[in-house]
């Protein structure tokens, strides 16, 4: 059974979103980590790149494949997360914590209300 923290706000392509005022920090959830396996690169979006939602802004490889990452909401990354960079395998041990990939400048707020809620992410992976 994947960890789903209640206080996060989930894309379907399996992203999450912790938000604190305008900025919102962006990862890959436990459920992807765990289908992904062992992570062995990271690659971020580059500080002050303007994204859309649903834009692939990042990469993950693991030993089975590679993977884009999408950011969940529209913005400007005003900070990548260096030691998932250096530390890939932070993205498996602490997908929702200490491996975050990016953090955004909210650019349209309203976007968070079409992310899913943790009792409907848990019912999208089976949980």
């Amino acid at each position: 059974m994947s960890n789903v923290p209640s206080d996060l706000k989930y894309a379907k392509s399996h992203e999450w979103v912790r938000v604190s005022g305008d900025i919102a920090t962006v990862g890959i959830t436990d459920h992807a980590q765990a289908e992904l396996t062992d992570i062995v690169f990271v690659e971020l979006p580059t500080v002050g790149r303007k994204v859309k939602a649903g834009e692939a802004c990042a990469v993950v490889e693991s030993v089975k494949t590679a993977s884009d990452i999408y950011s969940p909401v529209s913005g400007e990354i005003t900070a990548v997360n260096a030691a998932a960079a250096d530390n890939p395998a932070l993205v498996n041990t602490a997908p929702d914590t200490d491996g975050w990939f990016f953090k955004i400048k909210l650019s349209n707020p309203a976007e968070l209300n079409a992310l899913l809620s943790p009792e409907y992410y848990k019912k999208q992976i089976g949980g």
